[in-house]
């Protein structure tokens, strides 16, 4: 139950008949890989691919405030729902999962930039220091948690488990991720991406703290990073899309 509760969200999920009208402008396509059904949403243009990942109790409708910014490079612009959201199969959302649906969209496409907010920053630095894919030469990572030792500590205390349900929710986790929790942390995989990257996180967010923003900067070698005060968790605002674009677009 503890596990259910950690990896099945309660909201983000979309129905066909009822999507979004930014949605409804694309060219929609399921990619089916094995028992997974990945739904993507494909704005086209050029050959340049951006590749958008959402987050946790999301779905690819909350790229609509950035998506005019991305629109004006004349890139082909491709959003998937990860596992458990938006029109994608599935149940759980883990970042092994969710980075597995990224790999099956990039060896498709293979785009040259990819964005991710919040978890889906998370997966995408997971998936690109798991898979070192040579297509991917710039990321931009919005709102991300870096620890999934934070993620799970504060998840027993919300709940107030007791120390034997943690300690077998631990070794759950330890054994399905592999390593041990305090080795799966985005700071680590950061600092085996050689793609050039972009984070940004707000001081004042309060659903991922600022400070994991600054861990997963601290290791990336070619790396920038923007501080920003009072757009939240969202990070929705026409002056820091102008700056992303810039740093996807602009040559030195």
């Amino acid at each position: 139950m503890a596990h259910s509760l950690f990896s099945e969200p309660r909201k983000g999920k979309l129905k066909k008949d009822k999507l979004p009208k930014i949605l409804r402008e694309t060219y929609s396509e399921k990619i089916q890989n094995n028992e997974d059904t990945i739904q993507t949403y494909i704005w086209k243009g050029n050959e340049t691919i951006i590749l958008l990942i959402h987050g946790w109790e999301s779905n690819s409708s909350r790229w609509k405030k950035m998506l005019p910014y991305l629109k004006n490079s004349g890139s082909t612009i491709i959003a998937i729902d990860g596992p458990a959201q938006g029109l994608s199969s599935g149940k759980e959302f883990t970042i092994l999962k969710y980075a597995e649906f990224i790999d099956v969209v990039v060896k498709k496409y293979q785009p040259s930039y990819i964005i991710g907010h919040s978890m889906g920053g998370n997966a995408s630095l997971y998936y690109q220091y798991k898979y070192q894919n040579p297509s991917v030469e710039k990321m931009v990572i919005l709102g991300s948690p870096s620890d999934f030792k934070i993620l799970f500590s504060n998840f027993i205390q919300l709940l107030s488990l007791n120390s034997k349900i943690e300690k077998a929710l631990e070794d759950h986790y330890t054994s399905l991720l592999n390593q041990s929790l305090d080795q799966f942390s985005a700071k680590l995989f950061a600092s085996k991406i050689k793609a050039k990257g972009l984070v940004i996180h707000d001081v004042e967010d309060t659903t991922v703290l600022f400070e994991e923003g600054k861990k997963i900067v601290s290791l990336w070698k070619d790396v920038q990073f923007i501080e920003t005060l009072g757009l939240g968790h969202s990070l929705h605002d026409d002056d820091l899309y102008k700056r992303v674009s810039r740093f996807l677009f602009e040559t030195e």
